[in-house]
């Protein structure tokens, strides 16, 4: 049985553990109410760029452009959004479960990956995978200027025919608690399909080559940019409920050790009022 010495330390080891978890909990709630406004505020551009291409795609056949060429795949890149830190609970096993999974379909001699995160970096890179890119985003939240630095790393593999396909790996937030690993082509972009499948015909103004040109670019830019949004939003949330659950942990645990060792010193003081008895009922 433990001492009584031994048991005060544990109990302000768990304490200490609870003070660094709530104070993380609190710095984590703060970011994610920033992370989530920004989320939704991106959302409504985001979903109307992807309505403009909705349509674009009803057009049938679009004018060549070196984002939409569909060529035989031999190279696959893989963009993995991870955070450079941890204790943020299995958020970053399930985005490299989701991405993992994805990549086994291929050989991997054939995989070229961009990892964002320290995380997803250690991970591939301890497994031999070949990572041509690694990227870090700041605590703070991430800025367009990140944003546009990845797209064009990427852009610049796709059009150089270093790679011939790109998927794109986060976790979409849904709430704090929850949050989603997406895996999603990236490139060649390919404009999504609406269940009705309609096609029309269009007139362009400007020329069609003249629009993709300017559209094209800042749809995947924003496919990107909303990606780290929805994965910065995510960590915040799956770090603020793992710090929570941790600092409840550290209760019940500092609660628990609080009852032990009331019963042990109750024990010893019941121990030492019979020596004392039987003391002096031996000097009768």
């Amino acid at each position: 049985m433990s001492t009584l010495r031994e048991i005060r330390a544990r109990i302000r080891a768990a304490k200490n553990i609870q003070q660094i978890t709530r104070a993380m909990k609190l710095v984590s709630a703060a970011r994610l109410r920033r992370a989530q406004d920004r989320v939704m505020s991106a959302r409504p551009y985001a979903e109307r760029m992807r309505d403009i291409m909705v349509e674009l795609g009803r057009a049938g056949e679009l004018p060549p452009h070196p984002l939409l060429e569909q060529r035989e795949v031999n190279q696959i890149g893989f963009i993995v959004l991870a955070s450079d830190r941890g204790l943020c609970g299995s958020y970053n096993m399930n985005i490299i479960r989701a991405a993992t999974g994805e990549m086994s379909k291929y050989d991997r001699q054939r995989l070229q990956l961009v990892t964002i995160g320290r995380r997803a970096n250690q991970f591939y890179g301890r497994r031999g995978y070949s990572i041509v890119g690694n990227h870090s985003l700041p605590n703070t939240g991430a800025t367009m200027e990140d944003a546009q630095q990845i797209t064009q790393q990427v852009r610049d593999m796709f059009e150089s025919k270093q790679v011939d396909q790109v998927f794109l790996t986060y976790a979409k937030f849904i709430n704090p608690v929850t949050q989603r690993p997406i895996v999603q082509q990236l490139l060649p972009i390919q404009p999504p399909a609406e269940e009705d499948g309609a096609t029309y015909d269009f007139v362009f103004e400007p020329p069609a080559p003249e629009l993709l040109a300017r559209l094209l670019p800042r749809y995947l830019f924003t496919q990107v940019f909303q990606a780290i949004l929805e994965a910065t939003a995510s960590e915040h949330g799956a770090r603020m409920t793992a710090m929570s659950m941790a600092s409840e942990n550290a209760g019940k645990m500092i609660k628990d050790l609080t009852l032990t060792m009331n019963r042990a010193r109750q024990a010893g003081i019941t121990k030492e009022i019979a020596e004392v008895v039987g003391g002096a009922e031996a000097l009768r």
